[in-house]
């Protein structure tokens, strides 16, 4: 369940909530990392080009760049579309593909963290490319997050189909045996 900041935050949001926040919920709440990182990091990045561009030069500095980027990109290709026939094979053996769905995100970031430039960002980025370190990430969250499948909740995406769930049927028509006319009432058929 929710720490109990939140909730109140969400009662009082919701306006089910007769108390307002104390002091003690706000000590409680985390800080926000994000505002924090939007600063720091293009200035570690800066940093960064800098040094590295003192010691070996201008135009080696870019290249590392430019190579990092296409390194990147070919990374990300080749390890999506991998990513992509595993997210398939679980969900042809009727799992829901939690993990992969995860990989598929930090791969995601990756790409995004190679493609900009500098020398941080690429570090991270080359980081979550390696399987080692998505599984870590994947440890850290999967007990933190809710799979909802067709019929049941599940912790850590297991898949767990409904029982009592009817088969859906599957209709094969021929072009004969259906015709849509236009909807004169349609707002979306008037000139």
């Amino acid at each position: 369940m929710w720490p109990k900041p939140y909730m109140r935050c969400i009662e009082q949001a919701a306006g089910r909530c007769d108390t307002a926040l104390g002091p003690e919920d706000s000590q409680n709440m985390p800080f926000s990392i994000i505002p924090f990182l939007l600063l720091i990091v293009p200035l570690a990045e800066i940093g960064a080009f800098i040094v590295i561009g003192r010691e070996i030069g201008v135009l080696w500095t870019l290249a590392m760049v430019f190579v990092t980027a296409v390194v990147g990109s070919i990374l990300l290709r080749v390890q999506g579309f991998g990513l992509l026939a595993r997210i398939q094979a679980e969900t042809q053996a009727g799992r829901v593909p939690g993990r992969e769905l995860v990989h598929g995100v930090m791969i995601l970031i990756a790409g995004v963290l190679l493609l900009t430039p500098g020398f941080i960002t690429d570090a991270i980025g080359f980081l979550l490319f390696i399987p080692f370190v998505r599984d870590a990430g994947w440890a850290m969250l999967k007990n933190r997050i809710s799979v909802v499948s067709a019929g049941r909740f599940s912790r850590g995406g297991d898949f767990r189909p409904r029982d009592d769930a009817p088969p859906s049927p599957t209709l094969d028509l021929d072009e004969d045996d259906f015709k849509r006319d236009p909807d004169s009432g349609s707002p979306w058929n008037r000139k």
